[in-house]
């Protein structure tokens, strides 16, 4: 699957779209979830003690370096989301991440019960925009990724995917319904194959698990992804009356492509760096930061398929009204995207070149 994507994620499809609405141009960027997203709520609200930077966690990241969004960002020529904890007054020009560890996908926090889940995240969003009947910003990109924290080892873990694809598919609707055109939702990775179900966390040490735990995650995460895959088909014919763009992100195929000794670019799957002797001096040969997150590394290679995925051609157009000055100007849009097109040739064929040498 990752191989298809780099062969056909960088054809470029702006041409088809208004002059101010390129998929790659997107005016902000909102993000909510958990800490696999969380570019520093929990940090703020810790009081900057966790994620602990003594112990190599970035800037207030789950991560020891940049994380998805902030590659994303970087791709899309926009800054990073600002985090909800940051913000003074207003929303400012960049978008808002609202994204926080221990965010389940329902209104619980399993890190801490007194902070949101990703329910009370939409609403912070949704609710004023509501209350001073305004609408969110219809060329902005918004980002749901949740549902990890609803299976792992908790006080009340969900047994079946129903409720937390549920309350994504609800937080869907709640986006669209104050104005929200382009929203990406992530699928889940593999739980099973994280340290933390295989009983190794040094960040969140757990008590000894039952038996079977990595394939019952394995299964869970099946389960999950299958019926939002589903659910969201139905949403997005459902949704087209709205004008809202869909956009899912197959994040397990990616992991499960890099997890294969034979293809992945680590050489290390299944250990944390962080609890690791050679994590000092060659953390970007690892996977897993800590017993749940992905190293920087790792993330670098979600932002790259999330960004590929935003250039691909089978995607619909942006449903923003085409200005007269983007009429005007068609005959030089046309020219610029012959250019593009040779520039994503280009990198067609150096993303093929790439994954032959993985492979």
């Amino acid at each position: 699957m990752r191989k298809q994507a780099i062969a056909t994620g960088f054809v470029l499809f702006s041409f088809m779209l208004p002059l101010d609405a390129a998929a790659a141009n997107f005016s902000q960027l909102f993000v909510f979830g958990d800490s696999l997203s969380d570019t520093g709520n929990f940090f703020n609200v810790s009081g900057g003690q966790f994620p602990p930077a003594s112990l190599g966690y970035f800037n207030g990241r789950f991560s020891n370096g940049p994380i998805w969004v902030d590659y994303l960002a970087q791709d899309l020529g926009v800054s990073t989301p600002t985090p909800v904890s940051d913000l003074a007054n207003g929303s400012p020009a960049n978008g808002v991440n609202y994204a926080i560890g221990g965010a389940t996908s329902g209104t619980v926090n399993n890190i801490d019960p007194r902070l949101f889940g990703l329910q009370q995240e939409i609403g912070s969003f949704t609710s004023p925009l509501i209350q001073n009947n305004q609408s969110a910003d219809p060329n902005a990109l918004y980002v749901v990724w949740a549902g990890a924290n609803d299976y792992l080892p908790s006080a009340n873990p969900a047994t079946t995917p129903n409720l937390p694809v549920a309350n994504i598919a609800g937080a869907v609707n709640a986006l669209a319904g104050v104005g929200a055109r382009n929203i990406m939702v992530v699928n889940l990775p593999n739980l099973g194959i994280t340290p933390l179900a295989n009983g190794v966390d040094p960040l969140f040490p757990v008590p000894p698990l039952p038996p079977g735990t990595p394939d019952r995650l394995n299964r869970l995460t099946e389960a999950h992804n299958a019926l939002l895959s589903t659910t969201l088909d139905n949403l997005s014919n459902t949704l087209k009356g709205q004008n809202v763009n869909l956009i899912s992100l197959d994040v397990n195929s990616l992991l499960q492509d890099i997890t294969d000794p034979a293809r992945s670019p680590f050489t290390n799957t299944t250990d944390p760096c962080i609890s690791n002797p050679s994590c000092i001096t060659n953390p970007d040969e690892f996977l897993f930061w800590d017993g749940l997150h992905p190293t920087t590394a790792g993330h670098r290679l979600i932002g790259q398929l999330a960004f590929e995925r935003l250039q691909d051609d089978e995607l619909p157009s942006i449903p923003e009204p085409a200005s007269i000055f983007g009429l005007l100007a068609f005959g030089a849009l046309g020219a610029g995207a012959m250019t593009k097109r040779n520039l994503s040739k280009k990198k067609k064929e150096k993303a093929c070149k790439s994954d032959r040498d993985i492979v």
